[in-house]
């Protein structure tokens, strides 16, 4: 009996209601992370800036964990799918123009500092959280390799071993967001840059 009133709950769910309600969830999370840290922030502040009662959130989360863990399970997801994309397109330097457009989508975001700080402190202590994290870095790093591979075989050649360029690719695109909360950081000014030192490493910098 338990089980059928199970499935018609959940039969009567409006798919779209559920999930604006879990990204207002995430949201206020990532608010509250990006401001208190992990530790200082609680179920109930989640719940407050959200505008809804404990009961809603456990329906959605069951910990403060699960919490932070969907939180950048959603970019890990957009990160493969943005990867996947960018393989897909039949000219490389357009694909790796477009995975580069999506890595430094959110250097502007004023949650970034606190939420990398954020990263930095559970990779170090949750070892589910660090291998999900080391898995979409390798993924995205795999993809960078293969489209400076096909850069170098359309006759751009890179200044190092593609595996190297995107290596470096990759940690200035990291190094971006570890400095985002320093004064006087422009995104702007700073994507703008990378975007030609990138154009440097790759090959295709003007001469």
């Amino acid at each position: 009996m338990e089980q059928l009133l199970y499935y018609w709950a959940m039969r009567t769910v409006d798919p779209e209601q559920h999930a604006r309600k879990r990204a207002a969830i995430l949201y206020a999370a990532a608010v509250e992370f990006a401001t208190h840290g992990v530790d200082g922030t609680s179920t109930a502040r989640i719940c407050r800036r959200a505008g809804i009662g404990s009961g809603t959130l456990f329906h959605y989360f069951a910990t403060k964990r699960a919490i932070f863990h969907a939180l950048f399970g959603d970019d890990f997801e957009k990160n493969a799918a943005a990867c996947r994309q960018a393989l897909d397109l039949g000219d490389p330097a357009a694909g790796l123009d477009a995975l580069l457009e999506h890595l430094l989508a959110d250097l502007g975001d004023p949650l970034v500092p606190g939420l990398a700080a954020a990263v930095l402190f559970e990779v170090n202590r949750d070892e589910e959280f660090a291998r999900l994290v080391a898995a979409d870095e390798a993924r995205t790093r795999a993809a960078l390799t293969t489209l400076v591979q096909r850069l170098a075989a359309a006759g751009r050649t890179p200044l190092f071993a593609p595996a190297r360029v995107a290596g470096w690719i990759h940690r200035l695109v990291d190094s971006g967001y570890l400095g985002a909360g320093e004064p006087g950081f422009d995104p702007v000014a700073h994507a703008a840059e990378l975007r030609r030192i990138v154009a440097w490493l790759t090959g295709r910098a003007p001469s």
